[in-house]
């Protein structure tokens, strides 16, 4: 089985459409998605309804629960309230009730997929260390937990190394191992390019997939609707 794990979507619409052209031509199993679909960029409303199209499992991110006023953005920077200020206002009924629905974890057979972590996905902690990564794959029942949430594209396994390869064998019969799928909407690693990760669980390939993106439409449609600069900024700079 092919699965293709994206998450962060952050909104632009450019990103996820690069994306999905790419995931339609590998036709995987399933495609899903690890939340924050929504949050800092200007087209919400298309990229609820492309996940909404092609994903098979969708869960909740730290920034689709706090547009729906379910999560406190006391502790977001102020660029990221204002765009959840807009993104609430901009967002459809119909949108909104999508992303009410969406569940924290989902897990099948030996596969967990979260936003954030894989116990208390709730409370949107971050996995940023070797050390952080090893106290919850001691206790992860699964094989494999795929994660968001930082944007940082890495792999942590109970061998304790943290590995960042275009393409990596698991081994899965030995090591258990959580995933951060980088973002597709906002990379974070001084790298520009969306990434996202296809699974063969019956190989056990492993590959992070980066692709080049218009960034300048997404860069231009920030502007015009009056969202903080540095959000677009941010995108040529990959951080």
């Amino acid at each position: 089985m092919i699965i293709a794990v994206i998450s962060d979507i952050h909104s632009n619409l450019t990103a996820l459409q690069t994306a999905l052209n790419y995931i339609r031509e590998i036709k995987p199993d399933k495609i899903v998605c690890l939340g924050d679909i929504v949050g800092y960029g200007p087209r919400p409303n298309e990229c609820v309804e492309l996940i909404q199209q092609n994903s098979q499992i969708c869960l909740m991110g730290n920034h689709d629960h706090a547009v729906l006023g379910l999560t406190d953005t006391y502790h977001f920077n102020q660029y990221a309230r204002e765009a959840i200020n807009w993104t609430r206002k901009t967002l459809t009924i119909q949108n909104k009730a999508y992303l009410e629905n969406l569940t924290f974890s989902h897990h099948e057979n030996e596969i967990l997929y979260v936003h954030s972590t894989p116990d208390h996905p709730e409370e949107w902690h971050y996995i940023l260390s070797e050390y952080e990564a090893i106290q919850y794959l001691e206790k992860m029942k699964q094989k494999i937990c795929f994660v968001g949430h930082s944007h940082i594209p890495i792999l942590f396994g109970t061998d304790k190394k943290a590995i960042y390869e275009e393409e990596i064998e698991l081994e899965l019969q030995r090591n258990k191992y959580i995933v951060n799928v980088g973002s597709v909407g906002q990379p974070r690693d001084g790298d520009p390019r969306l990434c996202f990760v296809l699974l063969d669980t019956v190989s056990g390939i492993l590959k992070f997939i980066r692709l080049d993106y218009p960034i300048q439409e997404t860069y231009d449609e920030i502007l015009e609707n009056q969202l903080p600069p540095f959000l677009a900024m941010r995108l040529f700079a990959g951080h």
